[in-house]
């Protein structure tokens, strides 16, 4: 019985296993399911969206067509009337004057023919009358008329080769893809913002350009947040655990007009914002408190973070945004905890760079050293944890593997800490106003 039992069980624990595998099965065949569902109302909603697009443009193109040609055809015929108009007026001036000759010649034969056959008495005097105004007259003078090879004879020269151009462009005109030539490929989580990459999915393509657009969750319209050749861009002011939509399209080499845009994708952030510290009277803060600026006061001191945001496999970035005049104890770094009564992260439990590039661990300078900052420079600090070996000697509890990058260049080293540190803070500090950083 006992046998019988045990058996019973373990059928019962097979069948319940069965059980949970066949609900995941179909699970994940509902999910299928609703993936293909999604992918057919794509296909669908975006050939109703390009039969839209390609019906308003050719409609466009139509009246704009047609208004051209009849603009054209106003103009030729305003061309027509300008040149008729110009060479009938000296044949009317003219006309006038030979009708003038006809009606003058009229009269005189009139007159002549009176004085021939007129009273005998009078003759005479009509006769020498008539002959002095004939001799005035002087009816042996002819106004030229021009031959019909001397006067224009309009016509319009149509070139029938323009059906062709237009026929060939025409039809070369527009192009439907199946898929836009670039597509969002990751988002990674950044502190207060997101680094969105994307790549090219058609090779026949040669980027110019890209253009990059968010938007806060699916509502409102979409803006543009970078135009470019960089394949990546990090997106900042972004809250934490809020969706965001994205997209992307491209310029091909050599053009005026963007490709179709990449299928909308959501991205977040857990990550909540770097903040330096208010309220420390050498610096001005941004309203959003990330970026400080080094005022005109005499007061000086470290700046920290608000919290210790820093935790490592992170990247922490700094940019410069505008330069003051350099000092040797200036720094930009990461340290353990806030220390005040310091004008520098040049101390211990500190890492720093000096706006000359030099660096320092622990207070102490390095060999090795990077170029100097100057505006628009970025410096960014990565760390991981490295574990102490069960033999060491260097006499920490932590060790951490910082690199720091300047100007593409960098410096790696170890950093012995005597206690293990999960998160830390960063600072900075000038000498001298005008310097002004934004750190993400």
């Amino acid at each position: 019985p006992m046998e019988a039992e045990a058996q019973a069980r373990l059928l019962l624990q097979e069948a319940q296993e069965s059980i949970e595998a066949a609900r995941s099965y179909r699970r994940e065949l509902e999910q299928r399911l609703r993936g293909l569902h999604q992918a057919r109302e794509q296909i669908r909603e975006s050939a109703t969206l390009t039969r839209d697009v390609l019906e308003q443009h050719f409609s466009d193109l139509k009246g704009t067509l047609k208004k051209l040609l009849d603009e054209r055809l106003m103009s030729l015929l305003q061309e027509v009337d300008a040149i008729e108009q110009e060479s009938i007026k000296p044949l009317d001036e003219c006309q006038k004057l030979i009708e003038h000759g006809v009606s003058t010649a009229d009269d005189l034969l009139r007159e002549g023919e009176s004085a021939v056959h007129g009273d005998v008495g009078q003759q005479n005097e009509k006769l020498c009358s008539f002959t002095n105004k004939a001799l005035h007259i002087q009816l042996d003078s002819l106004p030229e008329v021009p031959s019909l090879v001397d006067v224009p004879c309009l016509s319009a020269q149509l070139d029938d080769c323009l059906l062709t151009i237009l026929k060939n462009q025409i039809f070369r005109h527009g192009t439907v893809a199946s898929r836009p030539p670039v597509q969002l490929e990751e988002f990674v989580e950044k502190p207060g913002g997101i680094l969105v990459r994307w790549c090219k999915v058609d090779d026949d393509f040669i980027p110019q350009d890209y253009r990059l657009q968010y938007r806060k969750s699916s509502a409102g319209h979409f803006e543009d947040v970078y135009v470019g050749s960089e394949t990546e861009f990090i997106v900042l002011h972004i809250d934490p655990n809020v969706d965001y939509q994205f997209r992307v399209c491209a310029r091909g080499d050599g053009r005026q007009e963007w490709s179709p845009w990449s299928v909308p994708q959501s991205g977040r952030t857990t990550l909540v914002p770097h903040e330096w510290t208010a309220g420390l009277e050498g610096y001005s803060l941004s309203s959003r408190r990330n970026i400080a600026l080094r005022n005109d006061s005499q007061s000086c001191g470290v700046l920290y973070s608000k919290a210790p945001t820093y935790f490592c496999g992170q990247t922490l970035t700094f940019r410069i945004e505008t330069v003051g005049q350099p000092d040797r104890r200036d720094s930009l770094g990461v340290c353990v905890e806030q220390q005040n009564g310091y004008d520098s992260l040049q101390r211990d439990r500190a890492v720093c760079i000096s706006t000359n590039g030099a660096v320092f661990v622990n207070g102490k300078e390095m060999t090795n050293q990077l170029p100097a900052v100057t505006s628009g420079s970025t410096v960014t600090f990565d760390m991981e944890v490295v574990p102490l070996g069960p033999s060491s000697n260097e006499g920490g509890t932590s060790k951490l593997r910082v690199t720091i990058s300047s100007n593409n260049r960098e410096v790696v080293f170890d950093w012995v800490l005597d206690q293990c540190c999960v998160s830390l803070y960063f600072g900075c500090s000038f000498s001298y106003p005008g310097w002004k950083v934004l750190v993400f």
